[in-house]
Order: structure tokens, then C-alpha cells, then sequence
């Protein structure tokens, strides 16, 4: 008996194994779908454009109009010649771009099926690029709201803002090069460099629209000849969610010194007594942000300390073990840092009045009875408010070489 039931649980469980192997039952065929890896916004200037779009849907013809546009992989990705494509002929495209407008995401998105001739699928969507006229005349919160409800849609699609025109992100003159896949190949840089955000998906874009605080977005740029590059990041401002300006390669350096968050980088100074050039590797930094009140008086203290290593120098006179040059080598990187962040608050507070590096939050920890006044106006504050720093920058090394 006892045998029996041995073999009747046995014969259960190899039941339960086998069902998941019973194939897809909501299968897809991947040669019946149009992959999206990668979208674009755009604000639609052309008044002919426009006319066009009002014409069609006959409703809201003095809304802005958006242009939205799909990167779809084609067969040549797999680098197999098409069709259409002859033996020692040109390659095609890896990819293929299609535009739509209009002045809703959604209908305009379903516009674009009377365009291809595959069901479109952007659950493998990589990146969404915003336009940089787009992100000054509409709210982000708007904007963004069909692609953080819809759930074909990647929560951990990254979101970049575009000097110029979105739409030419997306393109290259490399055959067999993914403009999306490149965008998101090149944040890995962040752990080599400061001059590069940490990602922002649309997972953590949600909260900061939300919290109503000033933030920001990595800043991409197309040049002529169809290179695309990270220059800076794009300033968000809390209450209107808009873009309001950019920061510029060193500011971020400047900002991610304040932060804190830098896992490595570069500061290149000079030697005051040669004039030669010096080159610190950072590789460790940390960074805090001491909110005062006295009165009705808010203040800042920032401490900042890094250890690191003499990279490079040209000081061909000095040896690297000499504890004076070590000296001078550090007070030269101290005040290289000291002007970086020095340019960087200049910028936010008075220029863009948006406190786009924390100092809120750490004022809303150590003192809530305070913030529950200042958040109302928390970015006018924060111009005002007067901010003391501290660099303190330690050499642990120097390379192998003692001469």
C-alpha cells in the first residue's frame, strides 16, 4: 500500500513537471512583430504640419502637436542579407524609423499601424528620448503619462532629454549600428567618468514628478556628421516640470562632487610652481551636506573628501614619494574641485533658481518643522540661502614609478 501511494505522488509530480513544458500558450511570433527599441518626442513647429493633423482628426487644431518616432529592428540586424539586398551590394539599415504627429501619444502611436506591416511591440523599448522644445513647453508629468501607465512598456526604459531635435538621435550613418542601443550602452560610462549622470528610467522618473523637487536629466547631442554623444544634463524644474536649462560637462562634474555619487573620474589641475599639468584619478568620494538654522536663517555646510592617485604629471623635476610635492599636488587638486562646485551652485542658485542636488531633502530630515514652511517655495529659498564648502583631497597613491 505504502509503495502505492509512493508511486501515485511520483506519477503527480511528473505531471506538474511536464505541464510548463507544454509549449507557449500566449506565444508571439518574432517574425510577426515589429520590435521598438527605442522612441523619440517631438514638438512640431511646422504650421503646414499642424494644419495637417487638425485636418485629420477635425478636434483641437490649436493644440501643440507632437511627433513621435518608433525605431523598429529589421531583418538585417541578425547581419543576413535581405531580400532586397544583392550579393557585395551596400547593407541595409539595421534599423528603420517611422514618424507620426499629432497631439495625443496614444492616438497618434495607433496612427502608425496604417504605416508598417507588423504588430508594433515595445516591450523590449530601450530608451525614450524628450526634445528639448518639447521639454519647454509641456509638463513631463503629461508627457510621460501614456508610457508609465502602459504596460507593454519597460520600466527600466531609460529617459533622456535632447538639445535640438530628439528624432536625430535615432539616426546613423553606420549600417549596422542601433542608435537606441548605443544610448544605453554609452551610460555604462558613468563609473569612469563624473561628467556623466547615474541612469534615470521610467521607474524612478515617476517619483520625481511626484515629489514636486527640481531634478535632472542626461543631456544627448547630434552633431552633423551623425555622431551622438552625452554633453551635460538637462535642468528640471519641480513645480512647473519643464525644462529650464542646461548644465554644461563641468558643472556636472561640479554637482556630482556636492552629490557625492561619483564612482570614478578624472580632476586635471596645474602645478603652481612649474606650471605643468597634473591629473587626479578619484577612487573613492564621498560628500555631505549639513543643513543650518538659526532663526529663520538657513545655511549650508558642504564636506566633501576624496582619496586617489597621481594618474598623470608632467612635473619631470619632482619625484611622486617627495611628501611636499604630494602636498602641493593635493592643495592644487582641492582648489580645482573647489571651483567646480563653486561655478556649478552659481548656476543652479542664481541662474536657474532650482535646487537640482538634494540640499531640500537634507533640510526636510534633520529639520521638518523648517521644511514644512520652506517647501512651498523651496527653489526661491534655495537662491538665497548661503552655502559654505570644504575640500579635503587625500593621495594614496602614485603609480609605480618613483622617478
Amino acid at each position: 500500500m505504502k509503495h502505492i501511494t509512493i508511486r501515485i505522488l511520483l506519477s503527480a509530480l511528473l505531471v506538474l513537471i511536464l505541464l510548463p513544458l507544454t509549449g507557449c500558450w500566449s506565444n508571439k511570433e518574432i517574425e510577426d512583430l515589429g520590435l521598438i527599441v527605442g522612441t523619440s518626442l517631438d514638438l512640431e513647429k511646422q504650421e503646414g504640419a499642424r494644419e495637417e493633423s487638425a485636418g485629420q482628426t477635425g478636434r483641437y487644431p490649436n493644440r501643440d502637436q507632437i511627433t513621435i518616432t518608433n525605431q523598429f529592428l529589421t531583418a538585417e540586424t541578425t547581419g543576413k542579407t535581405g531580400k532586397g539586398t544583392k550579393a557585395g551590394s551596400s547593407p541595409q539599415k539595421a534599423y528603420s524609423n517611422v514618424s507620426e504627429t499629432g497631439d495625443a501619444i496614444l492616438p497618434t502611436l495607433r496612427n502608425m499601424v496604417l504605416r508598417i506591416d507588423k504588430r508594433a511591440f515595445a516591450e523590449h523599448s530601450k530608451v525614450i528620448i524628450i526634445g528639448e522644445d518639447l521639454a519647454r513647453t509641456l509638463d513631463l508629468q503629461k508627457l510621460l503619462d501614456f508610457f508609465i501607465r502602459e504596460q507593454e512598456m519597460r520600466p527600466s526604459g531609460l529617459l533622456l532629454i535632447a538639445q535640438n531635435r530628439a528624432s536625430k538621435t535615432l539616426e546613423s550613418k553606420k549600417p549596422m549600428d542601433i542608435p537606441a542601443f548605443r544610448l544605453v550602452e554609452m551610460t555604462h560610462g558613468h563609473g569612469r567618468t563624473t561628467k556623466i549622470l547615474p541612469p534615470t528610467t521610467l521607474t524612478k522618473i515617476e517619483g520625481k514628478l511626484h515629489s514636486g523637487a527640481s531634478f535632472l536629466l542626461q543631456n544627448v547631442v547630434s552633431s552633423s556628421n551623425g555622431e551622438i554623444k552625452f554633453a551635460g544634463a538637462a535642468v528640471i524644474e519641480g513645480k512647473t516640470k519643464k525644462l529650464r536649462g542646461f548644465l554644461n560637462e563641468q558643472e556636472i562634474e561640479g554637482l556630482t562632487w556636492i552629490t557625492g555619487k561619483g564612482k570614478g573620474g578624472l580632476v586635471k589641475s596645474v602645478d603652481k610652481k612649474t606650471g605643468q599639468p597634473i591629473v587626479y584619478e578619484m577612487l573613492s568620494m564621498k560628500s555631505k551636506i549639513k543643513p543650518h538654522v538659526d532663526g529663520n536663517n538657513i545655511s549650508f555646510n558642504i564636506e566633501v573628501e576624496s582619496e586617489g592617485r597621481i594618474a598623470e604629471h608632467w612635473v619631470v623635476s619632482e619625484k611622486p614619494i617627495e611628501t611636499e610635492f604630494l602636498k602641493r599636488v593635493e592643495k592644487a587638486i582641492e582648489e580645482e574641485v573647489e571651483r567646480l562646485v563653486k561655478n556649478v551652485l552659481d548656476k543652479i542658485q542664481h541662474e536657474y533658481k532650482t535646487d537640482v542636488s538634494g540640499f531640500g531633502n537634507k533640510l526636510r530630515i534633520k529639520y521638518p518643522h523648517i521644511w514644512k514652511t520652506a517647501k512651498k517655495d523651496w527653489d526661491q529659498t534655495f537662491s538665497e540661502v548661503p552655502i559654505q564648502y570644504e575640500v579635503k583631497i587625500t593621495i594614496k597613491d602614485y603609480g609605480t614609478s618613483n622617478e
